[in-house]
């Protein structure tokens, strides 16, 4: 299985690069002084592990080569807690921003990585979350081209914060915008909803409990591209649905397109595990986060046979048709229930999950 590889993949990752012998077991505020310990900072961390031609120019920038239609993203991590079942701020941080340009319809290839690391953060736990950044942008096939690396005092982060930017190349054939929704567009979720949000919960203080649940977090730019060679500007719109959910989501797009959207719960693709523990904390999974799965919203004639080729990736075997653009009711999500009552969706109010990302 696919899956299984990916996680014997990440072993041997972390077998092949064994932390070396440092002279400080945590990170200090000199290590953010630009001095000697950064430099060895630096040295026997992020440039030893995430070495390629672009960081061994050391310089404060990158020159790139750029040629066609080019997507661009930034976004920040302060996911608490930086260790979750599944993954680590490190992968989290290059998955959500190559997914972000994937969602543009473009093709990743160079990141940005800024380290805001808080004075105690020990150097094995550092090294974990630069060897899961290693692996994250080899199975993505992106490079981080430049970054940054600061350190605060101690209560001044939460161990560590991590800003990442992105640019990649647009798909020939995409045309992801909002203007081309239309009435009568299918609605598709590419897996299973909520299991990243759950899974940090999981591990929340005070509020963990029992479940092999782990999070989704992967990159999705290959399954993305695979679509786009196939099915092209049929593809009117993606989103990665991440903070607020599916259900904040869709109500953006009905609001900005003037559209209606129904959604059936019966269509939607739900761990058992994650809906269980989603009635036990009084969650509505429409509202929970995802870090592994997308919205995509397309012409009608090619639905079914985009989610013929979604099932045939390991990573989207639970893709659903969940819903239908429709003319009425604009600007709202009307959902249809299991029993075939319909309540109206609506954007997240608050902040149902924190730092999930």
């Amino acid at each position: 299985m696919e899956e299984e590889n990916q996680k014997e993949k990440k072993i041997k990752m972390q077998l092949s690069c064994p932390m070396p012998k440092l002279d400080f077991e945590v990170i200090t505020l000199g290590h953010g002084s630009g001095g000697l310990l950064t430099n060895k900072l630096l040295d026997t961390g992020v440039f030893d592990v995430l070495k390629n031609d672009y960081l061994s120019k050391r310089h404060d920038g990158a020159t790139l080569d750029l040629t066609g239609r080019t997507a661009f993203t930034t976004d920040s991590f302060v996911i608490s807690p930086v260790f979750f079942p599944g993954g680590n701020i490190g992968e989290l941080a290059i998955n959500g921003t190559v997914n972000d340009l994937a969602m543009c319809g473009a093709i990743p290839q160079f990141l940005s990585l800024g380290f805001i690391i808080e004075e105690g953060l020990t150097m094995k736990e550092f090294w974990e979350i630069l060897v899961a950044i290693k692996f994250a942008c080899e199975q993505a096939g992106v490079t981080i081209v430049t970054g940054d690396t600061k350190v605060v005092e101690r209560g001044k982060g939460d161990k560590i914060f991590i800003n990442t930017t992105g640019v990649g190349r647009i798909h020939d054939k995409a045309n992801i915008d909002i203007s081309n929704v239309k009435a009568g567009d299918k609605i598709i979720v590419s897996d299973n909803l909520a299991t990243h949000g759950i899974a940090i919960m999981s591990v929340r203080e005070g509020l963990e409990f029992e479940t092999s649940i782990e999070s989704d977090t992967r990159n999705l730019n290959h399954i993305v591209k695979a679509l786009l060679d196939d099915f092209g500007e049929d593809i009117h719109l993606l989103r990665d649905p991440t903070r607020g959910g599916v259900g904040t989501v869709l109500t953006e797009i009905a609001r900005d397109t003037k559209l209606g959207v129904d959604i059936f719960q019966k269509d939607i693709p739900i761990d058992d595990q994650v809906s269980g523990a989603c009635e036990i904390l009084g969650l509505d999974p429409l509202y929970v986060a995802n870090e592994g799965l997308f919205i995509a919203i397309v012409d009608t004639l090619i639905a079914e046979a985009m989610i013929d080729k979604m099932r045939s990736f390991e990573f989207s075997a639970n893709a659903a048709i969940i819903g239908e653009v429709i003319e009425e009711h604009p600007g709202q999500v009307v959902l249809t229930s299991q029993i075939g009552g319909k309540r109206v969706v609506n954007m997240l109010v608050g902040e149902q999950l924190p730092r999930i990302c």
